[in-house]
């Protein structure tokens, strides 16, 4: 099942019409304040490292040299449910003094090709999107590299969760945890973006909880 957004993904999940799902870090911590059941049982591990990060971008020739610079200016971020495209990002800034509506315009722009084909258009000055997501648009030609400025880089973020419903029987859900941790097909794991999958927690997802305190963001009512 390939939902809309993060938010009908989540419904999804709340109301049990689906029983295993592969969330952004931050959908996850709102599904499972939606949720409770939902419990996130694995998570990809990429070059050697179970976390990435948001890549903070701005035009070549546009008005934004710096992270100073977005003082003033319209910031392009992806869903609004989105980790790397929204959350952290947005946290970052928050760090450095700038306040998103405050500082500085928001702009949703859904998802993170978006916003990268945005600011290497002039369309936007500058954005944020996953660092992974920037290279593999690079790298594939979808974007021109010169058109853009890196800016800066978040945070670590844990990577994304494959999560499964509470409620299945404890014998279910341990065959599925096996068929995850133990996927070794280069292939499947190429369409995940990662090496393997490791175990994971909630208590993981506690630095999003954080990150959603900084912006003052109530996670029960998104």
């Amino acid at each position: 099942i390939v939902t809309t957004d993060y938010s009908s993904m989540i419904e999804a999940m709340r109301f049990g019409r689906i029983e295993v799902g592969y969330f952004g870090p931050f959908s996850y911590v709102l599904a499972k304040s939606k949720a409770p059941d939902v419990e996130p049982f694995a998570v990809g591990v990429e070059r050697g490292k179970p976390y990435y990060q948001s890549i903070l971008i701005a035009n070549v020739d546009g008005p934004v040299k710096d992270v100073a610079g977005v003082k003033g200016q319209p910031f392009a971020f992806g869903d609004q449910a989105s980790t790397s495209s929204h959350l952290a990002p947005r946290t970052f800034l928050a760090k450095k003094g700038l306040i998103g509506e405050k500082d500085y315009k928001v702009v949703h722009l859904g998802k993170h090709d978006a916003v990268a084909r945005s600011v290497a258009a002039g369309q936007v000055p500058a954005g944020a999107l996953s660092e992974q997501i920037y290279r593999v648009l690079v790298k594939e030609g979808k974007i021109d590299p010169s058109k853009l400025k890196e800016i800066a880089l978040s945070d670590p973020i844990p990577n994304y969760p494959m999560t499964l419903q509470g409620y299945l029987k404890p014998e279910l859900k341990e065959q599925i945890k096996k068929a995850f941790l133990e996927l070794n097909d280069p292939t499947i794991l190429k369409l995940f973006r990662v090496e393997k999958l490791a175990p994971a927690t909630d208590k993981d997802y506690d630095v999003l909880r954080d990150m959603a305190r900084t912006l003052s963001l109530d996670i029960a009512k998104l």
